[in-house]
């Protein structure tokens, strides 16, 4: 811990760069890839596809990530989360990289650019925008304050890294949602889910001590562990039954992501606790981008 509060300047570029998690911005690109990757697909037989809100959507999405990682690195310290038992890429409140006023202020300013980005959107989908917007903000400060404390966190992934950016985007540009959006789009959640998973096994003896209920401390480490494979089984089976519908070649594209999660699970029951499992925690972000980019091809080829 000491040695990389020396290695970074306070308010630094540096600073701010750790404090934005960049590695956690592909679980916000990638459901906006997937979506726009659906609606690109079905442009010849709805509405042409449109650049503007597309750019709209990924933006807003990357700035509430920002947002996000913000407002969790500022509560978990004011509350004494971040302290020397943390076994996580250290944190910039508590590393003293940045000021918790400054934070602050960070978290006004991000929050109003994400709502400035995505306020164009109501006029590409209606009002119906600005309830989704508000929702997003919303959850962002929920998660960290209270939700992630009650077992919620899990569920707030499904919803806001799956099933929100992958329909919103998609009906921004078609005005329309079908089943097969819909199920993409939970597959989306829960592969975006998996990272949260690795995040909280390797975090569940300081959750116990916070008296954080995440579904891991709920469940059990052997027990997370296997849902950590699982999960990813369920969204490779969803984008088979509804992808092959189309073609069953593409649809079996997903498939090979299994490979990635399933060399990431062996590993991660190997190490089984401590920093090490930092690794797991890049390796499934990587993981996921994989997953986006095959979904994104197998959609383009249905």
């Amino acid at each position: 811990m000491k040695e990389n509060h020396l290695s970074v300047e306070p308010d630094s570029l540096r600073a701010w760069l750790l404090a934005a998690r960049p590695k956690t911005l592909t679980g916000a690109a990638v459901p906006v890839m997937i979506g726009l990757s659906l609606a690109y697909g079905d442009s010849w037989s709805f509405s042409p596809f449109r650049a503007l809100p597309a750019l709209l959507c990924l933006l807003f999405a990357l700035v509430m990530q920002v947002d996000a990682n913000f407002v969790n690195d500022y509560f978990d310290h004011i509350r004494g989360n971040d302290d020397e038992t943390r076994l996580g890429p250290p944190r910039a409140c508590a590393q003293g990289w940045i000021g918790v006023k400054k934070m602050k202020r960070a978290i006004l300013l991000t929050t109003f650019l994400a709502c400035l980005i995505g306020l164009p959107l109501v006029y590409y989908g209606g009002w119906l925008m600005i309830a989704v917007g508000l929702a997003c903000v919303v959850f962002c400060f929920l998660y960290t304050t209270t939700l992630s404390y009650v077992g919620m966190g899990d569920v707030l992934v499904l919803v806001f890294f799956g099933i929100v950016p992958v329909c919103m985007t998609y009906y921004v540009q078609h005005h329309v949602l079908s089943w097969t959006v819909f199920s993409l789009s939970l597959a989306c959640g829960l592969i975006i889910d998996t990272l949260l998973l690795v995040n909280n096994y390797r975090d569940v003896d300081n959750d116990l001590r916070a008296g954080k209920r995440t579904l891991v401390v709920l469940m059990g480490k052997r027990r997370a562990a296997q849902l950590y494979w699982h999960v990813g089984v369920l969204a490779c089976v969803l984008d088979l039954v509804f992808l092959s519908r189309y073609n069953l070649m593409a649809a079996l594209l997903p498939a090979v992501y299994l490979g990635f999660h399933r060399a990431t699970h062996r590993k991660m029951m190997r190490i089984g606790e401590g920093r090490a499992l930092n690794g797991i925690l890049a390796e499934t972000a990587r993981n996921i981008l994989i997953y986006g980019l095959l979904v994104c091809s197998a959609v383009l080829l249905s």
